[in-house]
């Protein structure tokens, strides 16, 4: 079915443009945009929210309304003014209740940066380079109440994960992945039959860091260790857990494998090389 209008839900002006060309390309007509200014919903709007904002609303297309809703209700209640046929979610902070998942004719379609059900949850990518992975993928499935546990329309695996990952470097890699399976699940979404079910086989959650990952633990491995501190750096800038080295608190904000300048941390099977670093405060 072609001419469906679609609501997009994402984070960045990047991914709402990822998102609207895809729909336009496919013969759809995006009519409205919205943004989670926080990470919960009756939350107080999130530090950077703001920046965010203004980038979106500065590459947004001409007539086009963009929502910031504080609450699953208000954006219901706005969503409801569309006769949308469907939702587009990437990234969007909120799960969204029955109330709203009911609005658009065909339900919402939600994009994951994973291979569900792997890694299912708000996090996904930060898991991914947690663990050492080397590559992600990109699902696209019909969202339920669940966390990531809905139906599978569309999935495409083998973006790659560089050692210096950081969003700027990940989404070149991402975005054509992210269009293509986006593409074919728009295909498919007005047929309510469409999409398979997810095994239980291999899921995993992908969660919110917990506040021991912000601590180096020098019993783990080096590449553990490693990978905790790429972690922090793909979140931002300046990011960095903290380690006691040599008597010393540092913020850790990049390490090496390999003999290289800078502090030595012991780890649990071998050294690691702290080529930047802070003091910790």
């Amino acid at each position: 079915m072609n001419g469906m209008r679609i609501g997009l839900l994402s984070f960045g002006a990047a991914e709402f443009a990822a998102l609207h060309e895809t729909c336009v390309q496919e013969g759809h007509l995006p009519v409205v945009y919205a943004y989670s200014r926080s990470m919960r919903p009756r939350r107080a709007t999130d530090a950077g929210a703001a920046e965010s904002i203004g980038q979106i609303s500065a590459a947004l297309p001409a007539g086009m309304d963009l929502l910031l809703p504080g609450s699953s209700e208000g954006l219901g209640a706005a969503l409801r003014g569309y006769d949308l046929d469907l939702l587009v979610c990437f990234g969007f902070s909120w799960r969204l209740p029955r109330s709203v998942l009911r609005i658009p004719r065909h339900g919402v379609v939600n994009v994951h940066s994973s291979m569900l059900p792997k890694y299912r949850g708000p996090a996904p990518v930060l898991w991914a380079i947690r663990n050492g992975d080397t590559h992600l993928g990109v699902t696209a499935h019909r969202m339920d109440e669940g966390f990531d546990t809905g139906p599978i329309l569309a999935q495409q695996d083998g973006v790659p994960i560089v050692d210096d990952v950081t969003p700027e470097r990940l989404w070149p890699e991402l975005s054509p992945v992210l269009r293509r399976v986006v593409a074919r699940a728009l295909s498919r979404a007005a047929d309510p039959g469409a999409g398979e079910p997810q095994s239980e086989e291999g899921a995993s959650y992908g969660g919110l860091l917990e506040p021991a990952f912000f601590v180096v633990d020098p019993t783990r491995t080096a590449h553990e260790v490693h990978n905790q501190v790429r972690t922090f750096r793909y979140i931002g800038a300046g990011r960095g857990p903290v380690a006691q080295v040599g008597g010393q608190r540092l913020k850790v904000l990049r390490t090496s494998l390999v003999p290289a300048d800078g502090p030595r941390l012991d780890c649990a099977d071998g050294p690691l090389w702290i080529t930047e670093c802070e003091p910790a405060s």
